[in-house]
């Protein structure tokens, strides 16, 4: 077999989960609740979300926070503070790429 294949959480509950990890990229899997987000953090790599199920509320650097729905991806740069919270009353679903890696950013 060529290919690799991953599993990822289909539950509702919160879940924050590492899938793939390569030198190139990291890709995450993300489940929030309504009410729940990130710790507010930086940006350790180049990183798109890719919103799957929900309302996503992404507060980024100084900016105010905006609101994205499913079927969108946000495309943030490597080092910016970032804010994401679910944004409406459904579960918030959805994918982070990190590329390249953050272990291997700037290399």
């Amino acid at each position: 077999m060529i290919e690799q294949t991953y599993d990822y959480a289909t539950a509702d509950d919160r879940k924050i989960e590492i899938l793939v990890e390569r030198d190139g990229a990291q890709i995450n899997h993300a489940v929030m609740p309504p009410g729940e987000g990130l710790p507010e953090h930086f940006s350790n790599s180049d990183v798109s979300l890719v919103i799957i199920r929900g309302i996503m509320s992404a507060q980024l650097g100084d900016q105010e926070a905006h609101i994205y729905a499913k079927g969108k991806i946000l495309d943030i740069p490597h080092n910016i503070r970032m804010n994401i919270r679910n944004g409406g009353s459904d579960i918030l679903e959805f994918f982070i790429v990190k590329a390249p890696h953050p272990r291997n950013y700037g290399k």
